[in-house]
This record gives structure tokens, C-alpha cells and sequence, in this order.
């Protein structure tokens, strides 16, 4: 009984988590008045042209261009970023390394809101609005990357470290040789997260981006409302197309998402 319980609480939770998206796909395949039809949830006949349509409707090659950029640029400096930091924080002595790691630590705790109008008066100042730089640049350290790097770096062994030392090795030296090496599976799951986290990032890119040939999907999808009065099957069509890529991603990566979930709690 324990057991077939436990089952029908999971499927339970599944269903709650994929409702939406099935949901999503349903009404993309409806047409625009179908939507509104009370106690409709699988369309009559389905309306496959809704996809090519609505991305024709708007350049979404060009917007999954940007977020395409957008996304391995971040990947790249959050990896560099993170890793340097967390093996600094997890390995080198140097006066108030703890509490300046305390005080990386409390800017998690502050609302991303909060530093929105601070970061776009940065960026529009260097004159960097609607541009892959003010896109890019306010992305590339991550503090819970550098935490989750930290934590990862004190599980390796220091005889590893301490032997190429006695080499003559250097901090750098040990850093790129020794232990990156064998932080590989931290690398992969930080590179992975802060893939996702870009690919579906609205506000930010949202504020700091103007023109159609900057936008990235997120935008590009939450601009139907307005060109297309709420266009509900187009929008969830581009939607639909939008998931797919982070959703294959998953169906491969899995167990560097849970690794990650894992990492946190690494002391």
C-alpha cells in the first residue's frame, strides 16, 4: 500500500508539472477562436501550420541566433569566472578570504529586481544598450557558481596538489593541471545551469535590448501580445519551439542536474 501510494503521489506530481506544457502544446495547435471555446482542451483538428506561421511571423532564426550567443558567451565566462574564484576561495590564504566569501555569499539574497535599474544606468553609461555586450556582460559571474566550485574544490584531495608542488609547481599551474581536471564533473553541471538560466533569462535582456535584430527568444515570444493582440496558438507555438532545445538538453543531461542538487549541500 506504502508503495502504491508513493506511486500515485509521484504521478500525481508529474502530472502537475507537465500539465502546463502539455497544455501549451495543445493550444498551439488550436486556432484563435477555438482557444476561447469553454471546456476545449484538444483541439478539433489540429492546425499544424501554426508553427511555420508563427515563426515566419516574427525573424526567430535571428532570435535564436541571439540567444544561441548569448547563451555559450555566459556558459564561457561564468566557467571561467567561477572556477577561478571557487578554487581561490577552497584553496588559497589570503586575509579575509571567509568574510569576503560571506559577503559573495548575502548578494544572493537580494532580489534581482533590485539591481536592475543600477545595472542598466551601468550599461547605458558605457553605451552598451542594445548591444551583445550590455547583453552579455552583467551575466558572467555567477555566485552560485563560484559557491558551488568552492564546495566542490575542498573535496579534492590535497595530496594531489601538495605532490606538484613539490614539483615546482605554481598556484596556476596546480589550478589548470590538477585540480580543474578533476573538478570536471562541477565544470559540467555549471556550464549546464548557466545554459538553461540563459536560454530562458526575459527580464534582463528584455530591459536592455531595443531593436527586433537584438531580441532574443524569450522576447521575441512575449512580443506576440502586442504585435498580435494575445495571438494565443502563435505564441504558444513559438513557445513549444523555444522548450524543445532545453528540453532534449535534460533528456541527456540528466544526472549533472541532479549532480548539481548534490554539490549544494557539499561541506
Amino acid at each position: 500500500m506504502r508503495s502504491a501510494a508513493r506511486t500515485a503521489l509521484l504521478a500525481l506530481a508529474c502530472a502537475a508539472m507537465a500539465g502546463p506544457f502539455l497544455w501549451m502544446a495543445a493550444t498551439s495547435l488550436m486556432g484563435q477562436l477555438e482557444v476561447f471555446s469553454p471546456g476545449r482542451i484538444l483541439p478539433a483538428s489540429p492546425l499544424w501550420s501554426n508553427y511555420p506561421e508563427a515563426l515566419t511571423a516574427q525573424p526567430f532564426a535571428r532570435y535564436f541566433l541571439n540567444s544561441l550567443v548569448f547563451a555559450v558567451a555566459v556558459v564561457a565566462g561564468q566557467l571561467a569566472t567561477a572556477t577561478a574564484a571557487g578554487y581561490a576561495f577552497a584553496r588559497l590564504r589570503f586575509p579575509g578570504r571567509d568574510r569576503i566569501f560571506m559577503l559573495f555569499l548575502a548578494t544572493m539574497m537580494v532580489p534581482v529586481v533590485v539591481v536592475l535599474i543600477p545595472r542598466f544606468l551601468m550599461i547605458d553609461a558605457l553605451g552598451w544598450i542594445d548591444s551583445y555586450q550590455g547583453l552579455i556582460s552583467t551575466e558572467l559571474v555567477s555566485v552560485w557558481g563560484i559557491f558551488l566550485m568552492r564546495q566542490y574544490f575542498r573535496t579534492v584531495p590535497r595530496d594531489l596538489e601538495d605532490a606538484a608542488r613539490v614539483d615546482g609547481a605554481g598556484h596556476w599551474r596546480i589550478f589548470w593541471s590538477v585540480a580543474l581536471p578533476l573538478a570536471k564533473p562541477a565544470v559540467a553541471t555549471l556550464g549546464l545551469f548557466a545554459f538553461v538560466d540563459a536560454w530562458k533569462n526575459l527580464l534582463w535582456p528584455l530591459l536592455v535590448t531595443r531593436s527586433m535584430e537584438m531580441r532574443v527568444v524569450e522576447v521575441g515570444i512575449a512580443a506576440f501580445h502586442s504585435t498580435y493582440e494575445i495571438n494565443w496558438p502563435y505564441q504558444m507555438a513559438a513557445g513549444v519551439v523555444a522548450v524543445l532545445p532545453i528540453a532534449l538538453l535534460f533528456l541527456f543531461t540528466q544526472r549533472y542536474f541532479v549532480r548539481g542538487i548534490q554539490l549544494e549541500g557539499i561541506r
